[in-house]
């Protein structure tokens, strides 16, 4: 699974390796120690800052979190032809599925139902023949994303204990949506069950608990879609998730216009949106999300908002900003 090489929501605050700050548990007077990790998975830098009074159990479940995002990513890489997505998408069959791979493609099937269908991770086709197209320097025809157009559906891709199977030949799955949200989640919930109270995850996606090493909740900036190094808004995440997508990271035409991001309804790039956040209690969701509002483009988004439970900041094309009431940024 590749991601572009940069990070779409900035830390505020970084806390160097091995720094053990004044913070204090609030059910505890014992000090917290903290420590990081960091490692390659997805395409990406992903990283991890985690506190515990006990600096043994710390290490253990950070060892243990960087294990598995690395198991994660090895089931869900689709430059890796050894990989259960990618032997899902050679053979159209999988048979007995990794437990995490099942859970997440049953997440998505839920979400690909509710939302009518604007989430789809069987878009795989559709991102191949523009992929295949840009290598010969154009855009696909008419035609051609009609053709392909026709292998693409969230029904078509049958879960099972046993088996995942695609029902139609050239069916294919990206999980480039949804996977790094997911893995947040996971992340999350291990370190919690190792009694990790303090953390924040970055699996691509941004889980957070507890609070950072200076006892404040944790902050992030959402990056600017044009600006380079440039920041639209601060976000406090008081223990929930954040998501961003934005047209930028891969694009087909210098224009944006024609990006990564592909409506399973149409073939085409959603033409309105340059980036959306979403912030949520579930990072998978938040994740899926951010693609349901740039379907639904600016006259939709506070549906999306609203009918989820969600916040939303969306900036279109021309820069304008837009946040929905749920959304709690920090930007004057």
């Amino acid at each position: 699974m590749r991601r572009q090489q940069f990070l779409r929501c900035a830390l505020a605050t970084l806390l160097a390796p091995g720094a053990v700050p004044a913070a204090r548990a609030a059910a505890s007077t014992e000090p917290l120690h903290w420590d990081t990790r960091s490692l390659v998975g997805f395409g990406t830098t992903l990283s991890l800052q985690a506190a515990h009074t006990d600096p043994a159990r710390l290490r253990e479940a950070l060892d243990a979190a960087v294990a598995l995002l690395q198991r994660l990513h090895e089931q869900m890489n689709l430059f890796d032809p050894d990989s259960a997505l990618s032997r899902l998408n050679r053979d159209g069959r999988l048979a007995r599925p990794p437990a995490e791979l099942l859970g997440l493609l049953r997440r998505a099937q839920e979400i690909s139902a509710r939302s009518g269908g604007s989430f789809d991770v069987t878009v795989q086709p559709l991102w191949a023949l523009y992929d295949r197209c840009r290598q010969a320097g154009r855009l696909p025809t008419t035609a051609e994303r009609e053709t392909v157009r026709a292998q693409v559906g969230w029904r078509g891709l049958q879960l099972g204990e046993d088996e995942i199977r695609l029902a139609r030949p050239g069916m294919g799955v990206t999980l480039n949506g949804i996977a790094q949200g997911h893995a947040a989640d996971l992340t999350a919930r291990l370190l919690q069950r190792h009694g990790v109270v303090h953390a924040l995850v970055d699996a691509g996606e941004w889980a957070a608990q507890g609070r950072n090493a200076k006892g404040q909740p944790w902050t992030l900036a959402v990056a600017d879609p044009r600006q380079a190094d440039a920041w639209v808004d601060r976000v406090g995440l008081q223990g929930a998730c954040l998501a961003t997508s934005a047209d930028n990271p891969s694009c087909f035409t210098p224009d944006f216009r024609h990006h990564h991001i592909l409506d399973p309804r149409t073939g085409d790039s959603p033409p309105a949106l340059a980036e959306v956040s979403v912030l949520a209690r579930e990072g998978a969701l938040a994740d899926a999300l951010t693609k349901v509002v740039f379907m639904a483009g600016p006259q939709g988004a506070a549906t999306v908002a609203r009918d989820w439970g969600v916040g939303v900041m969306t900036i279109d094309k021309a820069g304008r900003r837009w946040s929905s009431a749920g959304w709690p940024g920090l930007a004057a």
